[in-house]
């Protein structure tokens, strides 16, 4: 394992593998110590912020998650992550690279603004980890993802469909995106899977469903085989919104529903899921800090992202 020290003279960091030593409670709370660069020229992965929230149908503040995110990830520990028998700190190079940048006033503009700031990481052959915001960016995140790989199957941690009609193309909303995705090609219904749901929708758009009753009847690895089953090896984007796990485990979010998935079951079924995906991209949303307690969802925000990026990395 390799060690850097952040503040050493001379030392390049803005390609660097290995971890970053420095005090919890100190310093630039970038995601994991990940340098901040634009400078994508041999980088892996980059994990970047989406702090956008004019989207939600209940309480708003998920703009201020990708920073919650951020600062909670650098409880994280200083080793190979557990559970996995990779370590991609210590061997992807990886970069923090800041948050998308919009107009606040400029509402509509905002979808093409996130979608051109992913399509810019995409294309210089870098992955995307993207931090929300609440779930609406994942809709310009996944065209951008789709323009440079083709149509994608989805999986979608969730206690929401997110697929309820939508009054206008027009509109700008956090429950209907997926609706949207999958009308214009974007996303393959028959070969996607919503995993944690607990909210009825009379149209489901024909995705699969994995529902969190069916999740707590089963076990992780039976819930992984079903998601690889529906996916098979297309290529696939993960989206984890923070309210597929119960509001024991993740208060701090915008539309809480009581019955979902806790901490364990999610991370273990992402663990058994490695290796088996053509994954193209991920992202974690609807943190939302004003909600939050101790931190305690902005903490499972970043586990989440840490194991995703382990998912990320066992399926390269």
């Amino acid at each position: 394992m390799t060690y850097k020290d952040a503040d050493a003279p001379n030392e390049e960091l803005s390609c660097q593998s290995g971890y970053v030593q420095q005090l919890t409670f100190a310093g630039c709370p970038s995601f994991m110590r990940r340098p901040f660069s634009h400078e994508l020229s041999g980088i892996d992965l980059a994990i970047t912020g989406i702090p956008f929230d004019c989207a939600t149908t209940n309480r708003p503040g998920t703009r201020l998650g990708p920073r919650a995110i951020r600062e909670q990830s650098t409880l994280q520990a200083h080793d190979a992550p557990y559970g996995w028998d990779i370590d991609p700190f210590d061997t992807l190079k990886m970069v923090d690279y800041g948050d998308c940048q919009f107009d606040y006033g400029c509402v509509a503009e905002v979808p093409a603004a996130i979608e051109k700031h992913i399509a810019g990481i995409l294309n210089q052959g870098t992955a995307a980890l993207s931090l929300g915001g609440d779930h609406y960016v994942s809709y310009p995140i996944l065209k951008a993802h789709a323009a440079k790989h083709g149509p994608l199957s989805l999986i979608q941690f969730d206690a929401h469909s997110d697929t309820w009609a939508d009054e206008s193309v027009d509109r700008i909303d956090h429950g209907t995106m997926f609706r949207r995705a999958i009308e214009d090609g974007t996303v393959l219904a028959e070969h996607s899977v919503q995993v944690g749901i607990r909210t009825n929708n009379p149209d489901t758009m024909g995705v699969n469903i994995i529902d969190a009753p069916t999740v707590h009847a089963l076990s992780p690895e039976e819930v992984a085989a079903k998601i690889l089953s529906i996916v098979g090896s297309r290529p696939c984007y993960l989206t984890f919104d923070i309210d597929c796990l119960d509001p024991a485990f993740a208060p701090g979010t915008g539309t809480p529903v009581s019955g979902g998935l806790s901490s364990p079951q999610a991370i273990e079924i992402l663990r058994s899921l490695k290796g088996g995906l053509q994954l193209k991209g991920m992202d974690v949303v609807e943190v939302s800090p004003p909600y939050d307690h101790a931190g305690i969802t902005a903490i499972a925000g970043a586990h989440i992202a840490v194991e995703l990026i382990c998912l990320w990395a066992s399926c390269r």
